[in-house]
């Protein structure tokens, strides 16, 4: 079985998505606070829906080996899921906290890596300090910046995304180009 060939190509439905992305970036970082509630109140939604999914097909496999990991994992899910819905503000300094640690552990063990890597020494430690500082930024500033931080990253996210696809374009299967057609017989 042959594994088929991925390039990157533009094309201009891909810079009109692009645009669109940037648009949509721009509307999340100009209001992070209703960013950040919305993200909230999905990410406990989507945790709450699956884990009652996951805990209801658990039921189906009640005679099965993973019967009891999947309904316990899927009554955490959705316990977890309740409480960000309930609580909101809490559920958004949980992440907030959550994202500065993953700054700051990340940047340290690019800083411990740099010194394994001397041709790629300085721009790991420079990226590790900057992450690291921004970790220490959130972290040492958590009740304002669980406010608005979780609304910047997925704006910043979305825009990054947007200037990404209308440069570069989306992974296409190599051959398949716009307006042409497959010419292999299976």
């Amino acid at each position: 079985m042959e594994v088929p060939m991925l390039e990157r190509r533009r094309t201009g439905w891909d810079i009109v998505l692009g645009a669109l992305l940037v648009i949509v970036g721009l509307v999340i970082l100009g209001n992070a606070v209703l960013a950040t509630t919305v993200s909230v109140y999905f990410l406990g939604w989507l945790a709450l829906i699956s884990g009652v999914v996951l805990f209801v097909a658990s039921l189906f496999r009640i005679r099965t080996s993973g019967f009891w990991l999947a309904a316990l994992g899927g009554a955490i899910l959705a316990v977890l899921g309740l409480f960000i819905l309930r609580n909101p503000q809490v559920g958004a300094a949980t992440l907030t906290l959550l994202a500065g640690s993953l700054f700051l552990v990340s940047g340290l063990a690019r800083v411990v890596v740099s010194f394994q890597l001397p041709s790629l020494r300085w721009p790991l430690v420079i990226s590790g300090l900057v992450s690291m500082v921004l970790g220490l930024i959130v972290l040492l500033n958590l009740a304002s910046a669980s406010l608005a931080l979780l609304g910047i990253l997925l704006g910043i996210q979305t825009l990054l995304e947007g200037l990404t696809v209308m440069i570069f374009g989306r992974w296409r299967p190599a051959g398949l180009g716009v307006g042409t057609r497959d010419e292999t017989v299976a």
